[in-house]
């Protein structure tokens, strides 16, 4: 049974607002003016679908309100420390055709100066796949070297999207990989994965295409 304190968690502002108005008008509890109200905004999925989602959603950003939390803690630790700072890491994929032959680059600098480039011939995929094998490798590479408080920039907003986003948004075709890559990232504390724009992420690509044989001729992915 679905009881007022779920429905009154599971609504937005607006939706609250709207059922106290209904409530008022019609005389009726506000428990069943929430329910009709939430009922109609899911529409033919259900009242219990729409829960369940809002519900992942809540859960969703309350974990990544957790990892930022844990960054700048990370961060605060550091301060005062000559010389240290977070390690950084960028990733880059790319199929030629699409899909086709994958080409993966990458690399991790570390506050010591440490610096690890990646640049690999990947199997054969789509270009998204191909940028999840990217992400992967970094990650693999940075559990290795222990990077905490590491920020992962990727130019794929396919990939950053579906490991940042709720399970229920999640590609199915990506699942494999987004699963490999939520299991590095919980090794790694405080990590942070964002997206930036191509022409921020060109060490990375050049990697990903040097990957490529000479005698490939098609046009990257």
């Amino acid at each position: 049974m679905i009881d007022l304190a779920t429905l009154q968690a599971a609504a937005y502002k607006t939706e609250l607002a709207a059922s106290r108005q209904l409530a008022e008008r019609s005389g009726m509890p506000l428990e069943a003016a929430l329910r009709a109200t939430l009922s109609l905004r899911a529409g033919a999925a259900g009242l219990e679908h729409l829960l369940a989602q809002r519900q992942s959603l809540r859960v969703h950003a309350e974990q990544r309100a957790a990892v930022r939390q844990a960054g700048a803690q990370a961060a605060r630790s550091r301060r005062g420390v000559p010389g240290q700072a977070l390690w950084q890491a960028w990733f880059d994929g790319s199929a030629r055709p699409n899909p086709g032959r994958c080409g993966i680059g990458a690399i991790l600098e570390g506050p010591g100066g440490q610096r690890i480039e990646l640049s690999q011939d990947a199997g054969y995929g789509n270009s998204s796949e191909a940028e999840y094998r990217a992400l992967i490798a970094v990650l693999q590479a940075a559990v290795l070297q222990g990077a905490a408080g590491l920020a992962i920039h990727g130019d794929s907003q396919v990939v950053v999207d579906d490991v940042n986003g709720p399970d229920l948004a999640a590609a199915p075709s990506l699942a494999h990989y987004r699963g490999q890559a939520r299991a590095l990232l919980a090794r790694l504390p405080g990590a942070t994965l964002r997206w930036i724009p191509r022409h921020k992420n060109t060490r990375a690509d050049a990697l990903s295409q040097a990957a490529f044989p000479l005698t490939a001729l098609e046009h990257p992915a």
